[in-house]
C-alpha cells in the first residue's frame, strides 16, 4: 500500500463517480455493522433468497464502480502499448495485494488456517478487478461486450441445465445448485461461509456473472471517457440505457430469478442498470450542475474505499476485543456503548439502526482526515 499525497493524486478523478463509490462504501459499512443483528429494518437485509432489497444492491454498484474506475486510471497508458507488460504486473500485485490484506485481516481476528473462509467480498473483488481490467488492456471494446454475453448467458446455462452431480438436475436451490456443489468440492464446507458451510454468496461460479457486472462499469466508463462534456440529454440517454438494463432484468427474472447470493444474470442486468442510472443522475447534478453542498463526506469514503472496507473490518474487531466491567460483569467496549447510548433511548430496530450509524461514524473519522490532508492510500 502507498499514500499519494496533494492535488496531483486526485486531479483526473471524476467528483461523480467518487461521491457514488463513497456513498456504496458508507452504504455497505452501515448494512454490515447494525446495532443488533436481531433487530435490522428489512430494506437493510439481505433478501432470504430470490429478490432483490436496497442491500442487495450495495456490492454490485460497487463492482460497477470498480469497472467504470479502470477506465479512468488506465485509459492513458492502454494508449501506449510500450506501458502494457509494466501496467499487467501493475494489475497482478494490486489483485494480489487486496487478497493478501483480507486474508491477513480474518487471521487477524481468529488465527485458524483450518476454517479460513477462502471466498468473500474483498476476494471477489479483487479477482473481478484483475480479469477486468486484463480485458480492458488487451481487448477491444466489441470483445468487452461478447465477454460480458458470454459470461451471463453461459453462467444462466450452467445454472439451469448442467446436472449437479448427486443431487440430480440443475436446480436454484441454496445448498444443491451448481456453484454451491463446486464451492464444496473446492474449498471444503471448513473454508466457506461460516452461516452456511454447504455453500458461499462470494462463491466461484459466480464470480463469472460478476465479471459481467464490471464490465458493464467498463463500458460505461468508456462510453463517458469518449466524450468527456456530457449534456443533459446525453445523460438522459445513459439513463435511459440503464432503464432497458432493469426491465431486461426483470424480463429474466421470469425464468432465472434474480438472486444476489447466485449472482444470477438477471441480478446483474437489473443492479446494473440501477447503478447506469445512478451514476448519469451523479454526474448531472456534480459534475454538469455543480451541485457539492452534501458531497464532502461521500468523497472522502471514495477516495480511499478499500481502506474505509479495510477499517470496517478492522475497528469493529477492536471495539469487540476490548472489555471493560458493566455491573459487574465483563463485556465488550461495543456492547457496553451501544447497551448505555442507545437500547435504553430507542426501540430495538431504531437502536440497531443508531449503532450501525455510529460505526459508519467512527470509521468516518480517520477517512476524513486523510481527505483534509489529500492523502488518498493506493492499494
Amino acid at each position: 500500500m502507498k499514500a499519494a499525497i496533494g492535488d496531483n493524486a486526485i486531479k483526473t478523478r471524476l467528483l461523480s463517480l467518487d461521491f457514488f463509490r463513497g456513498f456504496t462504501v458508507a452504504a455497505m459499512i452501515l448494512v454490515n455493522d447494525p446495532g443488533d443483528w436481531a433487530h435490522i429494518y428489512p430494506p437493510l437485509e439481505h433478501s432470504k433468497w430470490n429478490g432483490c432489497t436496497p442491500t442487495d444492491l450495495v456490492f454490485p454498484s460497487f463492482l460497477f464502480i470498480v469497472g467504470v474506475s479502470i477506465v479512468y486510471a488506465m485509459q492513458a497508458k492502454k494508449a501506449d502499448p510500450a506501458t502494457h507488460h509494466k501496467l499487467l504486473l501493475s494489475i497482478l500485485r494490486r489483485t494480489l495485494t487486496i487478497l493478501a490484506l483480507s486474508y491477513t485481516l480474518r487471521l487477524i481476528s481468529n488465527f485458524d488456517f483450518t476454517h479460513l473462509r477462502i471466498p468473500g467480498v474483498l476476494p471477489r473483488i479483487a479477482v473481478v478487478f484483475g480479469i477486468t481490467a486484463f480485458l480492458y488492456i488487451k481487448t477491444n471494446v466489441r470483445t468487452q461486450v461478447w465477454v460480458a454475453a458470454v459470461c451471463l448467458v453461459g453462467y444462466y446455462l450452467l445454472m439451469t441445465l448442467v446436472p449437479v452431480p448427486g443431487f440430480g438436475p440443475a436446480n436454484l436451490e441454496p445448498t444443491t445448485n451448481l456453484g454451491a456443489w463446486l464451492d464444496r468440492l473446492v474449498f471444503t464446507p471448513n473454508h466457506l461461509w461460516v452461516d452456511s458451510k454447504t455453500w458461499d454468496p462470494e462463491g466461484l461460479l459466480g464470480t463469472i456473472p460478476a465479471i459481467g457486472t464490471c464490465l458493464m462499469g467498463l463500458l460505461t466508463g468508456t462510453w463517458l471517457k469518449k466524450d468527456k462534456t456530457k449534456t443533459g440529454r446525453q445523460l438522459l440517454q445513459m439513463a435511459g440505457a440503464g432503464a432497458v438494463l432493469i426491465v431486461a432484468g426483470l424480463i429474466w427474472n421470469e425464468f432465472f430469478p434474480i438472486n444476489k447470493a447466485l449472482w444470477t444474470s438477471s441480478f446483474v442486468l437489473y443492479a446494473g442498470g440501477i447503478a447506469v442510472v445512478i451514476l448519469a443522475l451523479c454526474y448531472w447534478l456534480i459534475d454538469v450542475k455543480n451541485y457539492r453542498r452534501l458531497t464532502p463526506p461521500f468523497l472522502a469514503f471514495g477516495r480511499n474505499a478499500i481502506t474505509a472496507y479495510l477499517l470496517a473490518d478492522f475497528i469493529p474487531a477492536i471495539l469487540t476485543g476490548i472489555k471493560v466491567t458493566s455491573d459487574g460483569k465483563k463485556t465488550s467496549l461495543w456492547s457496553y456503548m451501544y447497551n448505555h447510548l442507545f437500547v435504553p433511548l430507542l426501540s430495538p430496530v431504531n437502536a440497531s439502526l443508531a449503532g450501525a450509524f455510529l460505526m459508519v461514524l467512527i470509521i468516518f473519522i480517520p477517512i476524513w482526515v486523510l481527505y483534509v490532508k489529500k492523502i488518498t492510500i493506493r492499494v
